[in-house]
Formats: structure tokens, C-alpha cells, sequence
């Protein structure tokens, strides 16, 4: 490992060291910072490249460095005639301007060791990519190494060539004169640049139709560095000392040959003798053979053998060149009109952008993404332009990785997320961006997400187009996961329940609350039941398809494991609300079905849930009474107990609303003796005083008095046992087989009073031992109830709900008398007559959490028939395919009708919501 840290250490100084030494007091280090050293160009590929950026802009730059001790081996006048053809050809660069020539950003300076300007941002030159690597860096970069011409690019750079060479010829009349592999520069963008004007000649008579052109004579004894590339020049510079513009194109000819033969001109040439070579040259081109020439595509071998004719007249010119077939390519055409955006109006631009997807597919990833993506950012700038751009970036940005797009996409897309003018063309934005949301969303970091995609999003829920409102509803469930929960609590909730409220769509509505029961996982508990279900109440229309949408989000909310709806709300809030909508007369068979499911499935849920609950407390007490029942040896202690304790129990048989006349059974009979009780009994028997009290205030009975007992203490307490253990039996007789808790010690007092009388099996009322009409409430559950054979309960409704019958007492006599004497109650029991205690009567008790009970609870001894249908017979669970959102063929069965066409609240019904309904509610 450190030996890895020590190379790559010494690879960067070394680096560093050259950049330094090269650059170093030179005055484009003022203004740009230098970076690596990426490719070389060029005469002779004497320019080093470097990328760098401008310091005060942070705009990207390539900076060209010529080290002047690379020609230290030269004489003086020979180093000085070299740089002074290197500063002409710069010069002569910097003076002209075309989009086919290489942009130069700074002009040339000169230090005292090196030469250096800057330009556009490059890749490398022509030269480097065929495999010329003279003066690049070591090691060798990946990207310059692995590079491969595609057929497009190759095609689109010599046709950028030869629209260069033509601006040249005709626009400046000047012969560029060195046209070579390493005076072709390949911009970042992949674009096929000319430099190199070392050796250009321009024109003696410009403003004539056929210029001249005045050449010099080859010098053999200058630096290579002083001449041009004799492999490239035409064979009339040397033999005749003559050039025209068809000098560049037989230049162009052995180029076009090059790029397809790996980089290797047409011939070697001898430097050493190169008029020997020239005038054998001269005799291979008169009769060229086609064998050189079999690597070029069979469409283009006769235009570069005319190139290379050795008759300068039977040359094509450059501007013929750039209308052959072979560049009627229709990824070069793509390419060449980008290249003339410029010049076009909108409606041209338009119509071009709305083809380009069809064609975008047949171009390669490298050319679209470094050559085509730039051309379509820049086109932002128009915001009349940006809904036909934008779908081609986003095509583009499907062919990136995420790292790709970050660098190259995102930084141009931002603004496009907020722009909201004009409103048509931001109208279709939002559009596009929701139907490639999930591109977004896989790609954009998470940061940029919650700043720009989600605000966006947001705008989408309160546009005034239905179309973009239906469409944000329905993708938003699909990265509601993306979605952090502050941002869902506080941004995304509130909107989506302002667009159903507000809406005049019925889509929208129903969108909405689809949109809310597909994203209920993602909330908690508490947020769902303070704000989702009170907004349920609040939605004014009763369209069928809205009311199956409001049952639907109960449903999820009350059968997810980690949501679910406690029984208070149900039984004050959910319940009353849902059996109100239930009976709207706009709902069919099928969808009232669903409805009476999801309440018998509630009402089960929360019968076995307060059913367990009272199961448990009275086995609580069961264990309580059998430490705490008195004996005869404690009578002494008992008698001890506290005044304030016997205040209590005075107040708990004195209130009892029994006068002392005998109005009931039980008014003659004897009182226990109130100081025979613990005080932990008395503490407990004034809390149930306490609980008698609050329902005597939901319905008061009259106000009576009790008539004090004379009775001994040890009567008293004889009493009492016997009172309890009678009660306990007689509930079993009366009350058939029904589970219910057992009576409290020491108090005869009725659970749950009720306005009437409670009629026996015989007929007779029940009494509690104190007040004459003592009855139950059946939980308004509207219980009926008759003698019906061996059952209670064989004749009962459908759906019923245990009542807590308390402790209870019934006299058996003749119909309408009662017994005078407690005493009474013996008789019901004889001593061959076994007892059955409470234990043995109430069912067994569950204590497994109401969780696991999804189903009713039935129970075989009170012969109750619940049915705890779920919906579709789909079971209390919650996921992707029990939540109706998101599979409605289990919301609703499948043979529901068609929902009602009656709109009630003025809303308007979209032409996608009989779709919608079918495909969520069957």
C-alpha cells in the first residue's frame, strides 16, 4: 500500500513539476488555472494540451503549451525561425472565426520558456486518436487510448472538414496549406476543429474570381518543425512549387484515406529524398491502384480518388465535397442542422425537435450525449422552446448513468423546474415531468429531490388543468417512499386534500382519496386518525365512486398492522359515519355489500377487543375476592375498621335509591353488618359507589331511602355470603349459558341500568334487590330478546353484541308478587342441588391481544352469529395485494354495477372516471 501511495505521489509531482516548468511565468497562468496534461497538436504534435478553467468565470478552457526546450538542440536561427511559424499560425487562428475552426478563448503569450494560448475545451487531436502518442502523457490517458471512431462521427468530422476548407477557399480565399491528422483538433463535444495555420498562404488578389496564391520552395535543410507534413502535400508544391485551394483538397483526400486506414497516408515518404519520393509518387497517383484504396467505403473511393488525381483541375472543391451522397448520412444530417440552429426560427425548430426522438435512438450514446445534449441544454434559454426540448434531454438522460446525468443534465434541468411562464408552456412542462417522474426520481440526488422535483410536484396538485392534477395523483403513490415525512405531513397531505375538496372534477376527487389510501403505509398512526379520517367527513359530494373511495381508506387505515383504528373512535366516530353513508340511495347492491363488510368486520373487531378487556378484569377480580373473602375469626379486626370506611359503605346501601317501604323484593331484607368488612373491602365497595354514580347520572332513578336493618352482625354476614353465592346460581338459571362478569362483593348494584324491566324466563321482572324495575342495556345494539327453548339467545338477531349484565337477582314466585324477606332466596337452592360458580359458567378467557383477532368472536354458550365477512374474502391484512388501492378487484365483488351517473354536488364528470371506477371498484 504505500508503496502504491509513494508512485502515484511521485506521478503527481512529476506531473505537477512539468506543468510548473512548462507554464511557469508565462502570462496565461494570470488569468487560468492549468490542470493536467491531457493530448498534444498541432505541426509535429509540438503542442502539449492541458485542460484548465478561467479563474474568474469557472469556465472550461484547453491551454496549449509549447516548451521551448524541446528545440534547445537546434541552432539559434533555426529555434527562432520555428517559433516565429508557431506564433504565425496562432496569430492567424486567433484573426479568424468559424464554428469549423477551433475557437480560441486567449490569445498567444510568450514567456521566456514556453509559448501558450487557450482555446475551447478539447479532447485530443485527430493524430491521437489514429495512435500517433508523440508528446503525450505517461501514462497513456483510458479515454484517448480506448477511443473508436463511430461510422456517424467519422462521416460528420470530414464533413466538417470540408465545410472548413470551403469557408477558407471562399470566404477567405487563403489555402490552409498543412492540412494533416495533427492540425485536427476534436472539441469536447466530439466536433472535428482546423488549426495549424503555420504554413497558410492567402490570397495576392482576394477581391479576384481566381485568386493566386504565391508558394515557397521547399527547403530540405530546415527543422521539421520549419515545413509542412510531406506525406499530406500535394505533389505540385514540391515539383512545381505551386498551390491553389485544390492543393488542400488532395490534402483532404489523403486525410479521408488515413482516418480509414488506421491512420497511414496513401504513401511513405523519404524526407531525406523527398523529390525522389515525390516523382515516384507522382507515377503510382496515374495510375492509382485499387487496392490502396479498398478500406474506404465503396460510396466514397471514387471521390477520393479524384482527390488524389495528380490534375489539380480534376479535383473537387471543397464545397462539391460537402454535397456527395456519402455524408447524406441522416445521423451527419442531424448533426449539421444542430450546427445551424442558429439560423432557424422557432417553427423550424419546432418542427425538427418534435422528429428528433425517432432519430436519437440510431445515433450512438457518445455522439448524443457529448455532441447532441449540449446543443438541446443550450435551447433553455427560450422558454417557447423548452416543451419540445425537454422530452429529447429526458430521452438522453434514460441512455446516462446517474453519474452522467448528474454532471451533465441536472445542473441544465434545474431552472427548467421552476419556470412557470409562460403558463402554456409551463403547463406542458409539469406534463412531461410527471410521465418521467421515475427517471427523475432514480436519478436526481435526494437533496436536489426535496428542492426542485418535489416543489414542482406540488405545483402539479394545484394547476388548473385536470389532466396535469389526474396525472400527479396517480404517480405520486409510486415514490411516496422517496418522500421524507416532514415533507409529506406538512406539503404533500394538505394538498391533496385541497384538490378533493375544491375540485369541480369527479376524477380529481376520486383520485384524491385514492392517491391517500395507496400512501396511508407511509404515515403513522395518530397523524391518519387526527387528520385523514376527520377529512372523510368533510368531502360533500355522494357519488357511488367517492363513497367507495371513503370505505376503501377506512379499510386500509382500520386492517393495517400499524395503523389500525382504536375502539373509541370507532364506536363514536367511524362507525356512525360509515352506517350513514351505507344507506345513501346512490349505492348498488354490491357497493352497500362492501359497506355492511367493512362494518360487521369492525363491529366484530371491536366486540372481541372490549370483550377480552372485561374478560380479563373480571379474573382479576375472581383472584382478588378469593384472598380477600372475611371469616368468623376475623369479625374482631373487621369491627375496627375505620369510621370513614363505614361512612362509605352507609353511603353505598343508603343510595341505592330504595326507600323504606317495601317497593321490591329486597326491602325487608337484612342488611350485612358494615363493620364486619375490611377496610381494603370498603375502600373497594366506595369506588364501585363511585362507578354506580356516574350511571346514575346518565339516568337517574328516583329518589328513595333505605330502611336501616336491626339484624345481628353475624346474621348480617351469613346473609351476605348466602347473597352472593344465590346470585351466582341464579344468574345461571335466568340468564341461560351467557358468559358475563361476575357480581362485586358487597354490591347487588346493576352495570348498566335501564328504563325498564327486565322480563324473566317465566315471565316475571328482574329486580337487582333494591331497585324494583333494575334491567340491562344491550350496548345499543338493539337486542332482542325472548325465551326461546334451552337458549337465551336462539331467536336473536344477526348481529349482537354481549351486554354486561352486573349482578343481578331474580325472585321466583308467582307472577307479579315478590318476596319480602332475602331469606327467600334460599329456597331456589336445595342442598342436593349442586352449585355452579362463575368460574365454571363464564367461558374461557382470551388473552391473546386484539390484534390477532380479525376475525368475530364467537362464542358457542351465548349461540351468537356474527359474520366476519372481510371484504372480497380477502383477510385482515394490509400490503399490495390486500389494500384495495392497489388491488381493487378485492375492494368490491366483482359483479357490482356501474356506478350512478347522479351527480348531486355539481360535479363534472371526466371522461376517465367510468375507467377508473372499473378498474379500482369492478
Amino acid at each position: 500500500m504505500e508503496s502504491m501511495l509513494n508512485k502515484l505521489k511521485s506521478t503527481v509531482t512529476k506531473v505537477t513539476a512539468d506543468v510548473t516548468s512548462a507554464v511557469m511565468g508565462n502570462p496565461v497562468t494570470r488569468e487560468f488555472e492549468v490542470g493536467r496534461h491531457i493530448a498534444s497538436g498541432g505541426p509535429g504534435l509540438c503542442w502539449r494540451i492541458y485542460n484548465g478553467t478561467k479563474k474568474s468565470t469557472k469556465q472550461e478552457v484547453a491551454v496549449f503549451v509549447f516548451d521551448k526546450k524541446t528545440v534547445d538542440k537546434y541552432q539559434k536561427f533555426e529555434k527562432d525561425q520555428i517559433v516565429d511559424s508557431l506564433k504565425k499560425g496562432v496569430q492567424q487562428l486567433t484573426r479568424l472565426r468559424h464554428p469549423r475552426l477551433l475557437t480560441v478563448q486567449h490569445p498567444l503569450e510568450e514567456s521566456r520558456d514556453c509559448l501558450a494560448f487557450c482555446t475551447e475545451p478539447v479532447f485530443a487531436s485527430l493524430a491521437n486518436v489514429l495512435g500517433q502518442r508523440e508528446n503525450l502523457p505517461t501514462p497513456l490517458p483510458t479515454d484517448i487510448k480506448e477511443y473508436k471512431l463511430y461510422d456517424v462521427e467519422t462521416k460528420f468530422g470530414l464533413l466538417q472538414i470540408s465545410e472548413g476548407l470551403s469557408f477558407l477557399h471562399s470566404g477567405v480565399k487563403m489555402v490552409h496549406g498543412n492540412l494533416c491528422p495533427e492540425n485536427i483538433i476534436l472539441n469536447k463535444s466530439g466536433a472535428w476543429k482546423i488549426m495549424g495555420f503555420d504554413f497558410s498562404i492567402s490570397s495576392n488578389n482576394p477581391s479576384d474570381a481566381e485568386p493566386k496564391y504565391t508558394c515557397k520552395e521547399w527547403e530540405p535543410n530546415l527543422p521539421p518543425l520549419s515545413l509542412p507534413n510531406p506525406e499530406y502535400l500535394a505533389p505540385e508544391y514540391i515539383l512545381s512549387v505551386s498551390c491553389d485551394s485544390a492543393s488542400d483538397m488532395y490534402s483532404l483526400g489523403v486525410v479521408m484515406h488515413a482516418v480509414f486506414n488506421e491512420g497511414k497516408p496513401v504513401f511513405q515518404v523519404n524526407k531525406h529524398d523527398i523529390f525522389k519520393s515525390f516523382s515516384r509518387q507522382l507515377d503510382q497517383l496515374s495510375s492509382i491502384s485499387p487496392a490502396v484504396l479498398n478500406k474506404l467505403p465503396e460510396e466514397v473511393r471514387e471521390h477520393v480518388k479524384m482527390l488524389l488525381s495528380v490534375t489539380p483541375n480534376v479535383r473537387p472543391d471543397a464545397d462539391q465535397m460537402t454535397k456527395i451522397p456519402f455524408f447524406d448520412d441522416v445521423g451527419a444530417v442531424t448533426l449539421q442542422y444542430f450546427d445551424s440552429l442558429f439560423q432557424r426560427d422557432n417553427l423550424q425548430k419546432s418542427q425538427f425537435y418534435k422528429g428528433l426522438p425517432k432519430v436519437l435512438p440510431k445515433l450512438p450514446k457518445r455522439v448524443v450525449v457529448y455532441r447532441i445534449l449540449p446543443a438541446l441544454t443550450s435551447e433553455f434559454v427560450n422558454p417557447d422552446m423548452v416543451p419540445f426540448v425537454l422530452p429529447n434531454v429526458l430521452l438522453i438522460a434514460e441512455q446516462c448513468t446517474k453519474e452522467e446525468y448528474v454532471r451533465l443534465i441536472m445542473p441544465d434541468l434545474t431552472p427548467v423546474f421552476k419556470q412557470q411562464e409562460p403558463i402554456q408552456a409551463s403547463n406542458m412542462i409539469l406534463l412531461i415531468f410527471l410521465q418521467k417522474m421515475d427517471l427523475l426520481l432514480t436519478k436526481t440526488p435526494s437533496e436536489e429531490i426535496k428542492n426542485s422535483v418535489l416543489p414542482m410536484v406540488y405545483r402539479a396538485l394545484e394547476a388548473p388543468s385536470v389532466q396535469i392534477q389526474e396525472l400527479c395523483l396517480n404517480i405520486i403513490p409510486t415514490f411516496a417512499n422517496l418522500i421524507d415525512y416532514p415533507s409529506m405531513k406538512n406539503a404533500l397531505i394538505p394538498r391533496i386534500k385541497s384538490a378533493c375538496l375544491q375540485t369541480s372534477s369527479l376524477a380529481v376527487r376520486v383520485n384524491s382519496l385514492v392517491c391517500l389510501g395507496k400512501i396511508l403505509e407511509y404515515l403513522d398512526k395518530w397523524y391518519v386518525i387526527d387528520e385523514i379520517l376527520p377529512f372523510l367527513q368533510q368531502i360533500p359530494s355522494r357519488e357511488p365512486a367517492v363513497l367507495m373511495g371513503i370505505l376503501g381508506i377506512y379499510k386500509c387505515t382500520f386492517s393495517h398492522k400499524k395503523l389500525g383504528i382504536p375502539k373509541e373512535h370507532l364506536a363514536t366516530k367511524s362507525l356512525p359515519h360509515l352506517v350513514s353513508l351505507s344507506i345513501d340511495n346512490n349505492l348498488n347492491l354490491s357497493q352497500f355489500n362492501s359497506f355492511m363488510a367493512v362494518i360487521r368486520e369492525m363491529l366484530n373487531r371491536m366486540e372481541a377487543e372490549h370483550k377480552t378487556k372485561l374478560e380479563q378484569l373480571h379474573s382479576m377480580q375472581e383472584q382478588q375476592r378469593s384472598i380477600n373473602i372475611p371469616n368468623p375469626g376475623n369479625q374482631t379486626e373487621m369491627n375496627k375498621s375505620s369510621p370513614n370506611s363505614s361512612n362509605q359503605i352507609d353511603d353505598i346501601f343508603g343510595s341505592s335509591g330504595v326507600n323504606g317501604k317495601e317497593n321490591g323484593p329486597a326491602a325487608a331484607a337484612p342488611q350485612p353488618n358494615r363493620m364486619s368488612l375490611t377496610l381494603e373491602e370498603k375502600q373497594r365497595l366506595a369506588k364501585e359507589q363511585e362507578q354506580a354514580a356516574k350511571l346514575r347520572n346518565q339516568q337517574p332513578l328516583a329518589p328513595q331511602s333505605i330502611k336501616p336493618a336491626n339484624t345481628s352482625n353475624t346474621k348480617t354476614k351469613d346473609l351476605t355470603s348466602s347473597l352472593l353465592n344465590n346470585m351466582t346460581s341464579l344468574n345461571s338459571l335466568s340468564l341461560a349459558n351467557t358468559a358475563r362478569p361476575s357480581p362485586m362483593q358487597g354490591s347487588t348494584i346493576a352495570a348498566f341500568p335501564s328504563p325498564g324491566p327486565m322480563v324473566g324466563s317465566m315471565g316475571a321482572p328482574v329486580s337487582n334487590g333494591f331497585n324494583p324495575s333494575m334491567g340491562f342495556q344491550a350496548g345499543g345494539m338493539g337486542m332482542g330478546m325472548r325465551p326461546a327453548g334451552p337458549g337465551l339467545y336462539s331467536g336473536m338477531a344477526t348481529t349482537t353484541s354481549t351486554p354486561n349484565f352486573g349482578a343481578l337477582t331474580q325472585s321466583q314466585g308467582p307472577l307479579g308478587q315478590t318476596n319480602k324477606d332475602l331469606s327467600a332466596l334460599d329456597s331456589l337452592f336445595k342442598p342436593s342441588q349442586p352449585k355452579v360458580t362463575l368460574n365454571q359458567m363464564a367461558p374461557p378467557s382470551t388473552n391473546a391481544p386484539w390484534l390477532n383477532q380479525f376475525g368475530s368472536a364467537q362464542n358457542a354458550q351465548t349461540q351468537m352469529h356474527a359474520a366476519p365477512v372481510a371484504m372480497g374474502g380477502v383477510p385482515s391484512s394490509f400490503g399490495m395485494q390486500a389494500n384495495p388501492f392497489f388491488s381493487p378487484q378485492n375492494f368490491a365483488p366483482p359483479s357490482a354495477a356501474a356506478p350512478s351517473p347522479l351527480d348531486q354536488s355539481g360535479i363534472k364528470h371526466s371522461a376517465s372516471v367510468n375507467n377508473d371506477l372499473k378498474d379500482l371498484f369492478g
